[in-house]
């Protein structure tokens, strides 16, 4: 057990007695969630495709090993530095997508995959948690400072990152980042005639991709209408949410991750509503919740502008991503192929979780205990 004394002045301690512990630990206990679950789901996806039974668990514990290390070396960061991992992160993100759409792997239609060294990347996993904070950044100077157009260069930076994701095309992506910077822009007091022009622009630019991405019209028709298409994953997801009851069938007891292509990814809510059971699924939102309410509770006295701006886009978007991903498998909105943050399958994603994360944890610490102002 880790045990510092409160006069400990090493950076470990210091970080131990500051960092909000009650999110480390609900975000340690998704990471647990999420390897029982790959455990469970994968075995059968893999074997489905030709592969050895524990490829994906093999690479997502792989994957775990750095991510846990990233989460708690950027927990570790101060505000200051905080703000210059994003800045590099998002510098180096935009070039890696303008590398991934003149030269990235296209699956299904889209190029959102950079092929490196033999490791798959997904730029746009990293430059969600790297934008929320330079955007912040820049509408938070923009306050302080007189005569600085922070909010023009942040609206200047959205308006990059959102092409760049049309281009790939990733409208999921598109619409995470659009409500994340819609709600740092709701913080930072924008005029309601802004934000009434912006809603009005979200909506034609729903209408808009219906009628120029084809696949999106698909998937909105299809949840308007189940038979106007093929709805197979949407209905086998949930089966398994009727058939796993309270209680579920029992960790690897369940049937739908051998006939459902995506099970240990964009679907593993399913397989957790199937072996797990509704109470445990239950489970698995009040943690997303405690996690996002936990921290905006330690924001309402918070006196810095941008740790106020960055935190709550950095929560906007791990909190939305799991709604997203939970409500299409249950089929309260069209589907989307998006990740259960820490849960589901992906290098790409995991990592990128984990650098958001730790950039939450550095600056929900304690500065009375850290001697920042």
């Amino acid at each position: 057990m880790i045990n510092f004394a409160r006069t400990d002045t090493s950076v470990i301690g210091r970080w131990w007695w500051t960092v909000d512990r009650w999110v480390l630990a609900a975000l340690m206990i998704l990471v647990g969630l999420g390897i029982v679950l790959i455990f469970a789901a994968s075995p059968a996806v893999a074997e489905r495709i030709g592969l050895d039974s524990f490829y994906f668990v093999r690479k997502q514990i792989g994957y775990l090993a750095p991510a846990l290390v990233i989460l708690l070396s950027v927990s570790l960061l101060n505000v200051r530095n905080v703000r210059r991992l994003a800045v590099v992160m998002f510098l180096l993100m935009v070039v890696c997508m303008v590398l991934t759409i003149l030269m990235g792997v296209e699956i299904k239609g889209a190029r959102r995959w950079l092929s490196l060294a033999g490791f798959t990347l997904q730029p746009s996993e990293f430059i969600k948690p790297a934008f929320a904070v330079v955007s912040a950044w820049m509408l938070a100077s923009g306050r302080m400072t007189s005569g600085f157009p922070g909010r023009t260069i942040a609206m200047a930076l959205y308006g990059l990152t959102i092409g760049l994701l049309l281009l790939q095309p990733d409208m999921g992506m598109v619409v995470l980042t659009s409500a994340m910077f819609a709600a740092q822009l709701f913080v930072a007091g924008i005029p309601m005639a802004l934000v009434a022009i912006m809603a009005i622009g979200g909506l034609a630019g729903i209408v808009g991709a219906y009628f120029v991405f084809p696949h999106v019209a698909s998937r909105i028709d299809r949840f308007l209408d189940p038979s106007s298409g093929d709805s197979y994953q949407v209905n086998t997801g949930l089966e398994a949410f009727m058939n796993g009851g309270l209680f579920g069938r029992g960790p690897g007891e369940g049937t739908v991750k051998e006939i459902l292509p995506d099970a240990h990814a964009d679907f593993i809510f399913a397989v957790a509503g199937e072996e797990l059971g509704l109470i445990a699924c239950l489970f698995i939102v009040a943690l997303f919740a405690f996690i996002v309410l936990r921290g905006f509770t330690r924001m309402l006295s918070e006196g810095n502008l941008f740790i106020l701006f960055a935190v709550t886009g950095l929560l906007v978007q791990f909190g939305l991503q799991a709604i997203i991903h939970m409500s299409s498998t249950l089929h309260l909105m069209p589907t989307k192929g998006m990740t259960l943050p820490l849960i589901s399958y992906g290098g790409s994603s995991l990592l990128g979780i984990a650098f958001g994360m730790g950039m939450v944890l550095a600056l929900t610490r304690s500065r009375a205990g850290l001697g920042e102002v």
